[in-house]
């Protein structure tokens, strides 16, 4: 019972680390049971923490599950405004992080099968697609993308062409004969990423247009 103890008194001294051991034992958790499976204790247990200090920090379950969400999607939305909005940095870019950060692609994988339609602060999501969609238009109105194309299907093809091979390791495995976590994979991916990005450009006519019409 000492152990506890004292490691209640770290977190007091220290909130923001604890919240971050929190989180990081949460992101484990729900990727590898989703919401409906993860269990609080095992949590507190990863973050060296009790329960209770998880309740005071986060209230409940679908507290630290929206908690996990909101840095997630902070983490995103600050690596989406530094890029260019050239399609092939986009896409070469979210395929990477997807490479990197598997926990997150399969929490969402989960949220799909356990939630029966609900999503869990859908209204904090809305906005964060929001955003994003006005990023699309305002790359179209820079010539970058394409304005013949509707900003909803280009953020969800997007998405599509790179977070498929982590959301679904098998199939990239049994189609390309290599696992997702291979070199060689992802360069032949991210080339291919890069190759498949002039399909969202707009035609060289219309480009020199815009940027004639942006430069006025």
């Amino acid at each position: 019972m000492a152990k506890p103890a004292k490691s209640a008194g770290v977190s007091l001294r220290n909130p923001q680390r604890t919240r971050e051991r929190i989180l990081a034992a949460a992101l484990k958790e729900f990727a590898a049971k989703g919401f409906a499976g993860a269990r609080v204790d095992l949590i507190a247990r990863r973050a060296a923490i009790n329960k209770r200090m998880l309740y005071h920090y986060f209230g409940d379950k679908e507290g630290l599950f929206k908690a996990v969400l909101r840095l997630k999607i902070s983490q995103r939305q600050a690596w989406a405004e530094t890029l260019s909005g050239d399609p092939a940095e986009t896409l070469s870019f979210w395929f990477s992080a997807a490479c990197k950060d598997m926990d997150w692609v399969r929490m969402l994988e989960w949220e799909a099968l356990q939630q029966n339609g609900k999503v869990i602060d859908e209204k904090e999501r809305f906005d964060t697609v929001a955003r994003g969609l006005k990023r699309i238009r305002q790359r179209q109105a820079r010539g970058l993308v394409s304005s013949e194309l509707d900003p909803r299907q280009i953020m969800l093809t997007m998405r599509s062409l790179t977070m498929f091979p982590a959301a679904f390791p098998q199939l990239t495995r049994l189609i390309t004969g290599r696992s997702i976590q291979d070199p060689v994979f992802q360069k032949e991916r991210t080339d291919f990423l890069r190759q498949i990005a002039s399909v969202f450009r707009p035609a060289t006519g219309d480009r020199a247009k815009t940027n004639s019409i942006a430069s006025s």
